[in-house]
């Protein structure tokens, strides 16, 4: 027998799914660890801003938004307030749809 047989067949994604596929809402973060003291305050906004865009764009995808094009800053406030996050900035919503650019 094949060894691709014996592999079970993945869940359905949004792409393959017949209906849409729900978020997983509420979800539980990760345990939060106190960042690294002694940097300056500029690094812990870009650092926070990083993060809270990683989260819009995974949140984002999981909703079927692929192209950075369909990412509009209303689209990414509602998402935002969807997943239980505060509204991003203009500039957060920028770097929303960079990482969705940059990850194919």
């Amino acid at each position: 027998m094949p060894a691709a047989a014996l592999k079970p067949k993945p869940l359905p994604t949004q792409s393959t799914a017949k209906r849409a596929v729900l978020l997983d809402s509420p979800y539980a973060p990760a345990e939060k660890r106190p960042l690294p003291a002694g940097r300056p305050r500029e690094w812990y906004v870009t650092h926070n801003r990083r993060l809270k865009a990683m989260r819009l764009a995974i949140a984002l995808l999981d909703s079927g938004v692929y192209v950075p094009n369909q990412a509009r800053d209303e689209t990414i406030r509602s998402t935002a307030q969807s997943i239980g996050v505060h509204p991003p900035s203009a500039t957060t919503c920028h770097m929303v749809r960079a990482l969705m650019r940059y990850s194919r």
